[in-house]
Order: C-alpha cells, then structure tokens, then sequence
C-alpha cells in the first residue's frame, strides 16, 4: 500500500487504510539505509479497537519501504492486520500489553530491534489511573526486518527494571536507543517523574545484554524554555568524534519541539542554544496554523546522506487534542542545510 503525498510541509506519511494495524495514529519513524540500497521505515501505531485504557500512542510495530527515503509503501507483516511485531501473548511478560520499536540498526547480518512494552497492570500517577505504563525495554532480532525473535532479558524479558521508589525512573524506562561504542554498549532512554517532567536516563554494558545504570544525564531546561518540562525521546550518534544527541524538548504549553546537546564521552552532555522558538533548533509548526505537526515534533531519527547533509524523520501532532489519543500523530521528514545539522528545512519547503 502506497503512502499518499499530502501538500503540507514535511508530512510523508500518513495512518493506514481502515483494516491496517496503523488505521488509526503512526509514531516514531526508526529509518535506515539498509545494505541492499533500500530504504526501511519500523514505526508504531496502533488501530481504533485496540486497548484504548493504554493512553499511550503505542500499541503494535510495521514496516514500510521506500527506493528512495521519499516514497514509502507499507510492507504487510505476518502479524495482526499487517503488523511485524506486537503484544507477547504470555500475561507474565513486561510487553503483554502493547509495544513501540524506538531504535533498529543493522550489525553481524542481523536487523536489531530495541523496543519497549507494557503490561496490563494499573498504577495511580498523581490523579490518575494508568493501564500499561510501567514500561521497560526489550530487544529482538530479524533478518529481514519483518520476522522477529526476542532475546530474553532478565527482568520479566525485560533488559532494565524499574527505579527503585524514590529514584528518578521508578515510573518507567522507555524508548530505549543503544549505541555499539568500541567494545561497550550504551543505552539511552527515558523516564516521567513525580513532577511530570521527563528526564534522560543512560546504562551501560559490556556484553549487551547485562546492563548497569549510571543515571539521569540531562535536566529539563530554564524556564521559557523549549525543554522546561524535560526530555524525552532522543537520537545520539557519533559524527566526527563526538557524540550528538537530537532530542525531544516539552514546554510549559505542552508543545514539543527537537533540541541539540553534544557530548566528548556519551555521557556529559551540553545542551546547544538553538535559533528556533524556546532555544530549539527545529520547532513545531506556528500555533494557530492548522498544520499537521503545529502542536508537536519528536521521535527524531537522523540519518547522515552520502553528500554531507543529514535527514530527519520525526512524527508531528496537531493541536486541538486533549490528551495523547485525540491528536493526530502522523510522520514527516527535515532535511538539514547543507551538513549544518543546527538548521532544518521540512521536506517541501
């Protein structure tokens, strides 16, 4: 099934036709130029009859595939209604409820696929009852991208645990992305405190398999900022010797838009002031615009092109909605000026 090209800058890709897992929202694009010269898009989404107490955007994982990174047709998985990955069927696991794939690279001839999950249980946050949010982060392996194998991880399959009461991922450890770093491994992800502020987490592993936690390694930005209410998902890649971290900021207002930090080690990190609104570098549509990503940009996945420039894909939401299942979460596509990855156009511009 082809995507269909709509004329509103930087969307590509919209949700699926009606009896598609992704008739309903698509989120968090993961793209890669893959060795065969194609390009390949997993994303998750979820359809209208899926588990709606799981206000979360999540729910089953897809493919699409593009010859040029543009046009993208959505591949049929052998799964639910098309899908490639989904809910493990097994109650006592921490992905029985739903999943999102949030990191996918290729390495030893094998497609590896960091995603997260929850589980059917409860838990108050503040006011509120939330079903599957206590979620962690699992791997899988393919080699072709469509049929997938989870590895076993220690912690109900799971590769983290839970902070511990008191500690700033007690609530969850989400949206992991590892990077393979000489001989070590790290991972990076996200977590929701008390305070409803998202903040950064990092581990690290020898093996890739056992992982140690070093702790929260970026704060929620100055007020006014961009970032005031925290970090969320975020891409880091090694470009010349440094490592860079594209990322997820939420303000005051509840819009989000994609920031930059730079580190020497992975681990210290310096956030970079960004000519866009709030110290950003690559902001959300103007509010009030109607455009498809005015209330929100994230999930950002960038890819290095062969002349120097980079790529971004990114999901958008509109305004108008009033929680995470009334906004309509579609994916889109910046290209940077020229190698200045400070500085983004939306495709179509």
């Amino acid at each position: 099934m082809k995507s269909t090209q709509i004329n509103q800058p930087g969307l590509l890709l919209t949700p699926g036709a009606e009896g598609w897992w992704d008739s309903e929202r698509i989120s968090s694009p993961r793209v890669i130029h893959s060795p065969d010269g194609t390009w390949k898009m997993w994303y998750y989404g979820r359809d209208a009859s899926f588990d709606r107490q799981i206000n979360l955007p999540t729910g089953r994982c897809g493919l699409a595939i593009s010859a040029d990174g543009i046009e993208w047709e959505r591949v049929k998985g052998p799964l639910t209604m098309g899908a490639i990955f989904e809910p493990h069927p097994d109650e006592n696991r921490f992905d029985s409820a739903h999943v999102g794939v949030s990191d996918v690279y290729f390495s030893d001839g094998l497609y590896w696929m960091w995603y997260f999950g929850g589980d059917r249980q409860v838990l108050e946050v503040g006011k509120f009852q939330a079903k599957g949010i206590q979620m962690l982060p699992g791997c899988a392996v393919s080699r072709d991208g469509i049929n997938w194998v989870r590895l076993e991880g220690p912690h109900r399959g799971a590769f983290l645990s839970p902070g511990q009461p008191g500690e700033f991922d007690a609530l969850f450890c989400a949206w992991p992305q590892v990077l393979r770093d000489g001989s070590s491994w790290k991972m990076y992800y996200h977590t929701l405190n008390p305070e409803r502020l998202f903040l950064v987490g990092l581990a690290v592993s020898q093996d890739g398999f056992q992982w140690e936690k070093v702790g929260q390694i970026l704060r929620p930005g100055e007020p006014g900022s961009f970032d005031e209410r925290g970090i969320g998902t975020r891409h880091v890649l090694k470009i010349d010797g440094q490592y860079l971290m594209f990322y997820e900021g939420v303000n005051q207002s509840g819009y989000h838009s994609i920031g930059l930090a730079i580190s020497s080690d992975g681990i210290n990190w310096e956030k970079q002031p960004g000519a866009e609104v709030g110290g950003s570098i690559f902001s959300h549509a103007p509010k009030g615009s109607g455009r498809w990503d005015a209330q929100a940009i994230g999930t950002p996945c960038v890819v290095p092109m062969a002349d120097g420039s980079f790529r971004m894909y990114y999901i958008g939401a509109n305004e108008g909605g009033h929680d995470e299942l009334s906004t309509q979460h579609q994916i889109g596509l910046a290209v940077s000026d020229g190698s200045n990855f400070r500085k983004w156009y939306r495709w179509g511009e």
